[in-house]
């Protein structure tokens, strides 16, 4: 059996190393403070005021007030309760009209048509092959029956940051609840609830260093989504269930980690990126999926034409590399990405992607590492592609009208 010499996580996007400070911090809410926090006696009273603390840490590191966070099991709970909530709020009022993007995480395109399916009509926003979209275009989407806008934050796949604060700023004026799905976003690039008209903001702990299995959702005040969980009255009547103490712990204290010196991690982190793009761009008919400049400090995304993604993955994982053909949530699906395809992509290419997505974490030397073990892989598989040879060839393969 060979033995892997060689590690390099690159698929932090997928998830992330739990960190030492941490994991430190929520052992104690496993053993010695394991009360339920909605218990009257001491040991309830320490759970709650650990619940209280992780509140205030994660409200700090957005900007936004402690009683606007809900702790919830992730960021496809957070999306489906603001998303499913919100859009039973507006009902009431006449407005069953949602506009969203075709290149949304699934937690919120399957919301969608789930609410689709009960008579809500939902208009789904372009997205060109920058992988920006349009203000312009949202504006035409929107109607006089609008009651929610729901775009992401940044692209879970490809990495690409939308003018979010232009959009709250146009919502607002309009009257419309915005939602974000801030999950890839969060720890990443410098968030200010307050200032950037944000409604409601779906985050996740295993994105930023935290455990699996537990989020928020931030509701600006007087914004009300109808309640998504029955049962007890936890969070303050607004999301049932025992809170997950451990895990909110590790939250707070991921998030308060994660904002700290954003701008300073973040310009490190993108010049790797940087230099892993140049050196990719290199081989023959390589493509950088979105735009170059707009997009997360840690995320490069491709296709190599004429190869598979998952022969890909594998070559690259006996080399020691762990990466990703796109969002990990789909990752048993042999179907292009949606993402992708949104682009305009064809699935012949959106087939051969990459996803590399770096941390805090990552060097310089796991960055010369992937550019020395990733083109003689590229080259292999296509010497045994049937495509590849007809590119070569000079025959068309593509549908027309694509370059």
């Amino acid at each position: 059996m060979q033995i892997m010499q060689k590690f390099v996580y690159a698929d932090n996007a997928a998830t992330t190393k739990i960190s030492d400070r941490v994991y430190e911090a929520m052992l104690p809410y496993l053993k010695e403070r394991y009360g339920n926090p909605s218990s009257l006696y001491g040991l309830g009273a320490q759970a709650m005021a650990a619940v209280t603390r992780a509140r205030e840490q994660v409200a700090a590191a957005l900007n936004s007030r402690s009683d606007e966070i809900y702790f919830t099991s992730g960021g496809t709970e957070s999306d489906n309760w603001a998303i499913k909530g919100m859009a039973l709020a507006m009902a009431n009022k006449g407005r069953k009209h949602i506009v969203s993007s075709q290149f949304e995480h699934h937690a919120v395109l399957h919301s969608l048509l789930a609410l689709e399916k009960q008579g809500y009509e939902i208009t789904l926003v372009n997205v060109n092959r920058d992988g920006i979209i349009r203000l312009e275009d949202l504006k035409n989407a929107l109607r006089e029956d609008t009651g929610l806008v729901t775009i992401m934050f940044a692209n879970n796949e490809i990495g690409t940051v939308q003018p979010i604060a232009e959009i709250g700023a146009f919502c607002k004026q309009r009257g419309i609840v915005f939602h974000t799905d801030a999950v890839q976003a969060v720890g990443s690039i410098p968030i200010d609830l307050a200032a950037m008209n944000i409604d409601m903001l779906s985050l996740s702990a295993h994105k930023i260093h935290g455990p699996k299995g537990v989020g928020a959702l931030y509701i600006r005040k007087g914004v009300v989504p109808k309640i998504f969980i029955d049962g007890g009255a936890q969070e303050r009547g607004r999301r049932a269930g025992t809170e997950n103490t451990a895990g909110i712990v590790a939250l707070g204290v991921a998030a308060e980690d994660a904002c700290k010196n954003i701008e300073t991690k973040a310009a490190r982190i993108s010049a790797l990126r940087d230099d892993l793009i140049r050196g990719i761009l290199r081989i023959e008919r390589s493509r950088l999926n979105g735009d170059a400049s707009h997009r997360l400090p840690g995320n490069a995304s491709f296709c190599f034409e004429g190869i598979e993604g998952e022969s890909l993955l594998l070559s690259l994982e006996q080399e020691g590399i762990m990466a990703s053909s796109g969002s990990a949530c789909t990752s048993g699906s042999l179907d292009p990405s949606h993402v992708l395809l949104a682009l305009g992509l064809p699935h012949e290419i959106a087939h051969g992607s990459l996803r590399l997505s770096l941390s805090h974490e990552t060097t310089a030397q796991n960055v010369s590492y992937i550019l020395e073990k990733l083109p003689p892989i590229v080259k292999r598989l296509r010497d045994m592609s049937p495509l590849w040879e007809r590119l070569i060839a000079g025959e068309r393969v593509y549908p027309e009208g694509f370059e």
